[in-house]
C-alpha cells in the first residue's frame, strides 16, 4: 500500500495516504465476503497533506539518510543486561529524520519506545533475554526431561488440574497437577520400564476444575499437533503428543536459499491445490506444485491455512492450536518434507500468520481457557475490547506477560521448528487500533495513526516480535497486511519503526476490481492508474498484487472471470479464433498483472492459479453448497491442455517473472513515470534501467510512438505481451534496434522530451505492454556470445514442468552488438529456440514454415531505426 522511493521529495511529503485513489468515501457496510471481514471494512480517500508519489519527472534521485549512530538505535539494537533507557535515549529517533512530519507525535513514539524497551529490559532481567524468553515451547506443552515427560500449562482461572488422555484411560486421578504462583500447572510423568510416558501419536488433554466447581476438557494450548475423527460429523478435536522416534522424525537435507533481493510470492493454499475436489496433503503439494511454483521463476512460496483451524472453510484465519500444523493435510513431519523440498528448489518460504485473534470456539481452542476470570489472568481482553464483533473471535491482550511468552514462542518455534524464511502477518490493522479499523476510513491524517486509538501494547508487540524474528533470522522477511497505512510500520525498530520488511499494497486489487466493474475501456484514466500504482510511503517497501485470495473468494470474481466470465467455459479453445471477449480478456489479463507488479511496489505476490486465469471462484465445503469441494481446487488441467489459452496467461506470467530475474528492476530505486497520456490511453515509464509502454487502448496502434528515456544507446525488445508464445499476434519485431535520439539541453528536464533527455520510437500495438532494455555496446564481442545469451535467457527446464510453452522473449542485459553484422540470425535464432525444447516438450509442434513466416512478417515491421537530420543511420 504504502512503500519506499529512490527519488527527491521534500520532508513534508513523507506523509502517509490513503492507499487507493477514490476521491469520495464509499458507505461501509458489512458483508460475508470473506476479505472485507478479514481486512476491515475500511474505505480510503486521498489525504489534504501533500503526498509523495513516485510519479516523478526527474531523472536525480536523492534520498534522506538517517543516522544510525543515535542513542536510541543503540539501545533498541542491544540485547545486554545493561541496556537502559532515558529521556537522552529517545530524544534521537530516527523515524523522525526520516519523515519530519512525524514530529509532533513525537511524544508518542518516545513513549512506545519505553515501552518497548523496558519490556526487553524485563525479559533480560527475569528471562534471560528476548531470544531466551521465545522459547516457551521447551518448557510449556509437553517436553522430555531425562526420565520423564513434564507437561506445563498456564491456567491462573483453575482451581484443580489433570492431565489425561489414552494413555491412562482418560482418568486423570492418579495425574494430578500442581500450580506455582504465576498460575503454571504442572506434573512429571515418569517413564515405565523404557516406554514413553505418554506414546507418540496418542491423543491427550488437559481437564480442570474452574470457578464454579465444573470440570472441562481443553485442547493443551502449547500442543503440537491436533486431529479429529473424521468419520464423526461434527466432532471435536484432539490434541495429539506428537514426540516420533528418530526413525520417524524428518531430518532437514537442504540449507534456507539466500534471500531474493526482492521477493515474487505464490501465495498457496495445501489443502485447496488439488486438482481433485479433495483436501490435499503437503507433501502431494511438495512434489505436484512447488515445481509449477519454480518453472514460472517465483522466488518464494506464502503458505496459507498452516496453523491448526477447526473451520475448514474459515481460510485458515480462525486458528484453534497456534503452534499446531494443519493436520487435514498431514503430519508435522510431511510440513517439513514441503519446506525442505521448497528450499532444495531454491524457494523461500513464508507462513501466513495470524496473531491478530484467536477463535471463538472453546471445546477445540485457545478461548476454553478463559472461563471468565480477568484479563490479567487470560489470553484475551475483557468485554467488547475481547471480542471482534466482525470476525466472531477473540483478541489478544498484548500486554500480558504469559500472552506475550506464548505469541513470539510461536513465532520462534515455526522458525526453528520448521524452518520457515519469514513471515505475513495477517490482520495488522485490527491489532494497531482500538477500533481494530472498524466503520474507520483512513484518510491520511497522521492524527489517525498517534492517538488515544492506538493501541500502544500491540505496537510494542510487534515491535518485539520483529526484533525477535530477525534476531533469529536475519535474512528474514516480514510483511504486514495493514489497510490503514500507519507511518513507520515497514521501518526498522532501530529507529523507533515497528519493523516490517513489507507492507501489502491493498488497495491496488479495489482498484482493479473498481475499474472492472465500473468503467468502460474508454474510461480508464491512465494518470488515475499509474497515481494508485505508485502511491505508497517513501522508504517503506510494499508488495504489490492484482489480486490474492481476497478476491477469489465466493461472491466475487478473479480478474480473468470479470474479463471473460461465461466465455471462458466455451472460447478458450485454440482450435477456434478467438472472440472479442477472450481477446480482450488475456490482452488485459497480462497487462494488468504485469503494470502492477512493475509500477505496484518492491515485491509482487500472485495467489495460486490467478497466473493462468483460473476461472470461477473459491467455494469451501459448507452447508450451503452441501459440502462439496468442487469449487476448492485448482484445475491445473486447465493450463496443462496445450490447445487451451491459459497456457498463454501462464507463460507471460512466466516471463514477467524470469525478467525481474534478469534485470532485478523490482529491487530497483529508479522508478520513473514519464507519461501518462489520457487521449492515446499510454502509460510510459522506468523501472532500473528498463523502459515499459504500455498502450490499454482498446483499438488504436501507435507506429513510431516516441518514448522518453534515461540513458542514451540502443534498446532492444526484453518483454512483449504481444509475442505469439504468449498468445499475441506478434506484431513487434524483437530483431529490431531502436536507436536514442538527445532530447533538449542535457542536465535541463525542462527542455527535454518529457522531462527525459533522450527518446526513441516504438510500434505499440492496442492493448499490449513492451518492455526494451539496453544494449550494452562491446565491439570485441561477437554476436556468438550475444546469441548464447538470448538462448540462455529463453531456455526453460522442461523437467520442472514438460508442458511449459515458451514465454516472451526475455534478453539478457549483458548481451552485447557487433554493429558490424545484421540481426537476422538474431531472430532465427530466438524463434529456432523455442523449438529446441521441443523433443521435451510434446506441446510445442510449430512447423518450420510457419515459423519462417513469422520471421519474414517480423522483419516487415518499422525497423525504427533513429535517423539524423542529414537522413544518415545514427548507426
Amino acid at each position: 500500500m504504502l512503500g519506499s522511493s529512490g527519488l527527491l521529495a521534500p520532508p513534508s511529503a513523507f506523509r502517509s495516504f490513503s492507499p487507493s485513489s477514490n476521491k469520495t468515501r464509499r458507505p461501509l457496510s458489512s458483508t460475508t465476503n470473506h476479505r472485507i471481514a478479514k481486512q476491515l471494512p475500511a474505505e480510503f480517500r486521498r489525504g489534504s497533506q501533500k503526498l509523495l508519489r513516485r510519479h516523478v519527472f526527474s531523472c536525480n534521485s536523492v534520498n534522506g539518510r538517517v543516522s544510525y549512530g543515535s542513542p536510541i538505535s543503540a539501545v533498541m539494537i542491544e540485547d545486554s543486561s545493561t541496556m537502559t533507557t532515558s529521556e537522552e535515549d529517545t530524544e534521537n529517533i530516527g523515524i523522525l529524520g526520516v519523515d519530519s512530519a512525524l514530529q509532533p507525535f513525537k511524544d508518542h513514539f518516545q513513549y512506545r519506545i519505553k515501552k518497548y524497551v523496558d519490556q526487553k529490559n524485563h525479559f533480560e532481567k527475569h528471562e534471560g533475554g528476548l531470544e531466551e524468553f521465545a522459547k516457551g515451547y521447551l518448557k510449556f506443552g509437553f517436553n522430555r526431561e531425562e526420565d520423564g515427560i513434564v507437561y506445563r500449562e498456564w491456567a491462573p482461572a483453575a482451581r484443580e488440574a489433570q492431565v489425561i488422555g489414552d494413555f491412562n484411560g482418560w482418568d486423570g486421578s492418579n495425574h494430578k497437577m500442581e500450580k506455582n504462583q504465576f498460575g503454571v500447572w504442572s506434573i512429571k510423568i515418569r517413564d515405565s520400564e523404557g516406554n514413553p510416558a505418554i506414546p507418540h501419536n496418542s491423543r491427550v488433554k488437559f481437564r480442570f476444575k474452574h470457578g464454579d466447581g465444573v470440570w472441562v476438557d481443553r485442547i493443551p494450548a502449547w500442543v503440537k499437533y491436533a486431529t479429529v475423527d473424521s468419520t464423526r460429523f461434527g466432532a471435536p478435536y484432539d490434541g495429539v503428543h506428537w514426540d516420533p522416534p528418530p526413525s520417524e522424525r524428518y531430518e532437514f537435507k537442504y540449507p534456507r536459499p539466500s534471500k531474493p533481493k526482492a521477493p515474487r510470492i505464490y501465495e498457496a493454499h495445501v489443502g485447496m491445490s488439488s486438482s481433485e475436489p479433495c483436501i490435499n496433503s503437503y507433501r502431494e503439494f511438495a512434489d505436484d506444485v512447488l515445481p509449477r511454483i519454480q518453472a514460472n521463476n517465483y522466488n518464494t512460496v506464502q503458505l496459507m491455512a498452516v496453523m491448526e483451524h477447526s473451520y475448514y472453510a474459515s481460510f485458515g484465519y480462525h486458528v484453534t492450536n497456534f503452534f499446531a500444523v494443519s493436520s487435514r493435510s498431514g503430519t508435522p513431519e510431511d510440513l517439513k518434507y514441503l519446506i525442505d523440498k521448497a528450499h532444495s528448489l531454491g524457494l523461500q518460504v513464508l507462513m501466513d500468520v495470524i496473531h491478530s485473534h484467536a477463535s471463538n470456539n472453546v471445546t477445540d481452542g485457545l478461548n476454553g481457557f478463559d472461563v471468565g476470570q480477568s484479563s490479567q489472568v487470560s489470553y484475551f481482553h475483557t468485554g467488547e475490547r475481547g471480542y471482534h464483533k466482525l470476525w466472531d473471535s477473540r483478541l489478544f491482550n498484548y500486554g500480558n506477560w504469559e500472552v506475550l511468552r506464548f505469541l513470539l514462542s510461536n513465532l520462534s518455534w515455526w522458525l526453528e521448528e520448521f524452518k520457515f524464511d519469514g513471515f505475513r502477518f495477517d490482520g495488522v490493522t485490527s491489532m494497531l487500533y482500538h477500533h481494530h479499523g472498524i466503520n474507520m476510513a483512513f484518510t491520511g491524517n497522521y492524527n489517525e495513526y498517534f492517538s488515544e486509538a492506538t493501541d500502544v501494547d500491540a505496537v510494542v508487540y510487534l515491535m518485539l516480535a520483529n526484533s525477535l524474528i530477525h534476531s533469529i533470522l536475519p535474512d528474514v522477511t516480514v510483511i504486514a497486511e495493514d489497510v490503514s497505512g500507519m507511518p513507520g510500520l515497514g521501518r526498522p525498530v532501530s529507529e523507533g519503526g515497528i519493523g516490517f520488511d513489507y507492507r501489502l499494497a491493498m488497495a491496488i486489487p479495489d482498484k482493479w476490481i473498481d475499474y472492472l466493474k465500473n468503467k468502460n475501456d474508454e474510461e480508464w484514466s491512465m494518470k488515475d492508474l499509474s497515481w494508485s500504482l505508485t502511491n505508497r510511503r517513501h522508504t517503506e517497501k510494499c508488495i504489490s498484487y492484482a489480486e490474492s485470495h481476497d478476491q477469489s473468494i465466493v461472491g466475487d470474481k478473479t480478474i480473468a472471470f470479470f474479463l471473460m466470465d461465461k466465455e471462458m467455459y466455451s472460447g478458450m479453445s485454440c482450435l477456434t479464433d478467438a472472440s472479442p471477449t477472450v481477446e480482450r480478456g488475456i490482452a488485459l489479463h497480462k497487462m494488468i498483472h504485469f503494470i502492477t507488479m512493475a509500477l505496484g511496489g518492491e515485491g509482487y505476490l500472485n495467489f495460486m492459479g490467478n497466473e493462468f486465469g483460473h476461472p470461477e471462484w473459491i467455494d469451501f465445503p459448507r452447508e450451503g453448497n452441501g459440502w462439496s469441494y468442487e469449487k476448492c481446487r485448482r484445475q491445473w488441467s486447465l493450463v496443462d491442455t496445450d490447445h487451451l489459452r491459459y497456457k498463454f496467461m501462464n507463460a507471460f506470467d512466466r516471463a514477467m517473472n524470469a525478467l525481474d530475474e534478469k534485470f532485478s528492476f523490482l529491487s530497483s530505486t529508479k522508478q520513473i513515470v514519464s507519461s501518462t497520456d489520457e487521449e492515446d490511453k499510454v502509460i510510459i515509464f522506468e523501472r532500473g534501467d528498463l523502459v515499459f509502454v504500455f498502450n490499454f487502448h482498446p483499438e488504436n496502434t501507435y507506429d513510431g510512438y516516441k518514448v522518453g528515456c534515461d540513458l542514451p544507446g540502443k534498446y532492444r525488445v526484453a518483454l512483449d505481451s504481444d509475442a505469439l508464445e504468449v498468445g499475441g499476434h506478434g506484431r513487434v519485431g524483437h530483431d529490431v534496434d531502436h536507436f536514442t535520439s538527445p532530447e533538449g539541453i542535457p542536465g535541463v528536464p525542462e527542455t527535454n522530451f518529457n522531462n527525459r533527455p533522450n527518446s526513441f520510437k516504438v510500434l505499440s500495438p492496442a492493448r499490449t505492454c513492451v518492455v526494451y532494455y539496453r544494449v550494452e555496446e562491446s565491439p570485441e564481442v561477437t554476436n556468438d556470445g550475444n546469441l548464447s545469451s538470448v538462448n540462455e535467457t529463453l531456455q526453460v527446464d522442461a523437467s520442472k514442468q514438460e508442458d511449459v510453452e515458451e514465454s516472451a522473449v526475455v534478453v539478457d542485459h549483458r548481451a552485447e552488438e557487433n554493429p558490424g553484422e545484421t540481426n537476422d540470425c538474431d531472430l532465427a535464432s530466438v524463434y529456432e529456440k523455442l523449438l529446441i525444447d521441443g523433443a521435451k516438450q510434446e506441446n510445442i509442434e510449430e512447423p518450420a514454415s510457419v515459423l519462417n513466416k513469422k520471421i519474414a512478417a517480423s522483419k516487415l515491421d518499422d525497423p525504427e531505426v533513429e535517423e539524423t537530420e542529414d537522413g544518415t543511420s545514427d548507426d
